[in-house]
């Protein structure tokens, strides 16, 4: 992976998304547990950016999921202020507002009825058997699932078809929510008649970025992480207290590359080629120290990193930007969602009751107003 070109232009709100006529849409978001990380833009946001012009894009900021985990008043609390990082990270690393359409979850409450009629479409063994939502709670330090979270993929595939996502870029772990939403959208149109775009699963080869201790993926909960935002001094302290080869005791002492977490970011943001080659050579002959191997990456880091924090000291200078485009992006959504929630509504016949009801209603009316 090589750093990529980041102008760091602030964009105009106001135009509003600009896709092209008739484009597939795209769905894929993020909860809003706070700001995002370098393990953020190797597993999902580089794939977004380089995906995103090819559709109508939505971005889901995805606040009714965080509930399944987290959902305390003071983590409630925070989603404002998580959710509107969360999108200048985004846009600093390089999605084009004119492209995408950022949405608060909770600013539309059609997705929940939706996701209500898709329950029906799926058993709890299914919901089971997805090995993630154990792993989740786990992470969460739960003893016992809640029902939120075994229905997580439920309101994710809500979240999808609500807006007719024909594309869900996903990594491994995800996938088999996807599948769950497949078979929905399948199950809804051949029982209910044609409503649904079945969504096609768009798999990512994402690598999982270990965290600075070389122990765990990155992750803001423990810790270990280098955010897209952190300034050049933080990420020079971060890396030079990064773990390496436990069993290489002195700079003489040849030293492992291969699972090495500071190589594996060289390979990953080092735009240097050469100089990764050189230093992984010195290294396994024991001819480089730790310390010069560190400094190069923080060096590396500082490349990648740059234009980024230049694009987003552009965009928070512009205040308001941000909050301005999760409004209009949640008004656009909800005018969606309806849409497909009318239609839903139509095609199961749960109009039909309401309907002969306000017509008996209306006859009887027009009986006693002529008597």
């Amino acid at each position: 992976m090589t750093a990529p070109a980041i102008a760091p232009r602030a964009p105009n709100p106001g135009d509003g998304p600009a896709p092209r006529p008739g484009a597939p849409r795209m769905l894929t978001g993020d909860r809003p547990t706070g700001r995002l990380h370098l393990g953020h833009y190797a597993g999902s946001l580089a794939n977004r950016i380089r995906l995103h012009r090819r559709y109508e894009s939505f971005f889901i900021i995805a606040d009714l999921h965080m509930l399944t985990t987290k959902n305390s008043p003071g983590e409630i609390a925070e989603v404002g202020r998580y959710a509107a990082e969360m999108v200048l990270d985004s846009l600093a690393a390089g999605l084009d507002p004119a492209h995408s359409v950022f949405y608060l979850q909770s600013a539309v409450p059609e997705v929940a009825e939706l996701s209500l009629l898709l329950s029906s479409l799926v058993t709890v063994p299914r919901l089971q058997r997805i090995p993630s939502l154990k792993e989740m709670g786990q992470h969460a330090g739960q003893r016992e699932m809640p029902l939120a979270l075994l229905g997580y993929p439920v309101l994710q595939a809500a979240d999808i078809l609500a807006v007719q996502a024909a594309a869900v870029p996903v990594g491994r772990d995800n996938a088999p929510h996807v599948e769950v939403a497949r078979e929905m959208a399948r199950r809804f149109n051949h029982r209910y008649g044609q409503v649904f775009a079945v969504p096609a699963l768009v798999p990512a080869d994402v690598p999982v970025l270990p965290g600075t201790d070389g122990k765990a993926k990155m992750s803001k909960s423990l810790g270990n992480a280098i955010y897209l935002s952190d300034p050049p001094d933080e990420v020079a302290a971060k890396v030079r207290r990064m773990y390496t080869d436990p069993a290489r005791t002195a700079t003489g002492v040849p030293g492992t590359v291969e699972g090495n977490a500071v190589f594996v970011y060289h390979d990953a943001f080092n735009d240097r080629p050469a100089e990764v080659a050189d230093l992984k050579e010195r290294y396994r002959a024991g001819k480089v120290g730790d310390a010069e191997v560190k400094e190069k990456l923080a060096a590396a880091l500082d490349r990648f990193l740059d234009p980024i924090r230049a694009c987003r000291a552009a965009l928070e200078a512009d205040q308001g930007l941000v909050e301005e485009l999760i409004v209009t992006g949640s008004a656009r959504t909800r005018r969606e969602v309806k849409r497909t929630l009318a239609d839903m509504r139509a095609a199961m016949g749960l109009t039909v009751a309401l309907a002969g009801f306000r017509r008996a209603a209306r006859a009887r009316r027009d009986v006693r107003g002529s008597g």
